[in-house]
């Protein structure tokens, strides 16, 4: 096993005393972390001098992360691929399950599918990559649209404007709408029944960045001669783990990453051998 250098460490262990407090004294530093009074002083001055923390206007002998941290940050960040990260995860998912597996993402009152995978069955989703649809009327777009200020949504769907409809199952009132994605957002799942297509059945669930904020939805897309009540709970499960997988690869830390993996795009829909659309 290679070695690590001690001060390197203790340095990233001050670093990441941070993440979970705004402001920190030296004081408070040698308590957590449990080290010399001296070693704290120096390897803070160290960071100080190199931008890593900076001092509180206000209070000088209280530390904040510095700029330099942001730098770094935005440059990982600015790094990250979501299409390319969403196509992993959407991969692994339909391994997993074999049905068509989406991430899309919000565009007004559109969704944008930005990955995809294709079950294998002989029935199934065929998808490409950039298809719109309405928000509305999908399981990822609800669950996006769940995410929104009041202000947002009512920018896109104003009060006294009826909603499109794709399917007699879709949602066409405003108050119906805001109706479903209060649940959704006590619930944290989407459903799509035949609300798109009346082919197709989905379960969407958010993904999250490293700030917290939702920035995409995935879904499984299941043709409804395969939907039933317990697999629809075992979608439900994967979907989940999928999501979370893919929100822990764009730096969002609620828990551990359950999938170990690393991760090109598409979406649209359209069934083999019957023409359907959904998700």
């Amino acid at each position: 096993m290679a070695r690590t250098v001690p001060a390197v460490n203790r340095a990233l262990d001050i670093l990441e005393l941070f993440l979970a407090e705004g402001a920190l004294t030296a004081s408070d530093i040698t308590a957590r972390l449990g080290l010399p009074r001296t070693t704290v002083h120096e390897l803070v001055n160290t960071l100080l001098d190199r931008g890593y923390l900076v001092a509180e206007p206000s209070a000088p002998i209280r530390y904040q992360l510095g700029m330099r941290l942001f730098e770094l940050g935005g440059l990982f960040a600015d790094r990250l691929d979501l299409a390319r990260q969403a196509q992993q995860a959407a991969t692994e998912v339909a391994a997993a399950c074999d049905e068509s597996v989406h991430v899309a993402i919000l565009d007004g009152a559109e969704v944008v599918y930005i990955a995809k995978v294709d079950s294998t069955h002989s029935v199934r989703m065929v998808s490409a990559v950039g298809r719109r649809l309405p928000a509305h009327c999908t399981a990822v777009g609800k669950m996006l649209l769940s995410a929104l200020a009041p202000e947002a949504l009512d920018a896109c769907y104003p009060h006294d404007r009826p909603l499109r409809s794709m399917t007699p199952n879709s949602i066409t009132t405003p108050a119906g709408l805001r109706t479903q994605l209060a649940e959704i957002r006590q619930a944290g799942v989407a459903y799509d029944d035949c609300e798109s297509n009346e082919a197709v059945a989905c379960v969407a669930v958010g993904v999250f960045d490293h700030t917290g904020r939702m920035v995409a939805a995935m879904s499984v897309s299941v043709p409804t001669v395969r939907w039933t009540d317990q697999r629809r709970e075992q979608w439900t499960g994967l979907v989940r783990t999928g999501a979370a997988a893919l929100s822990h690869r764009l730096g969002h830390h609620a828990g551990p990453a359950p999938f170990a993996t690393t991760g090109g795009a598409t979406a649209q829909g359209s069934l083999s051998q019957h023409s359907t659309r959904g998700s």
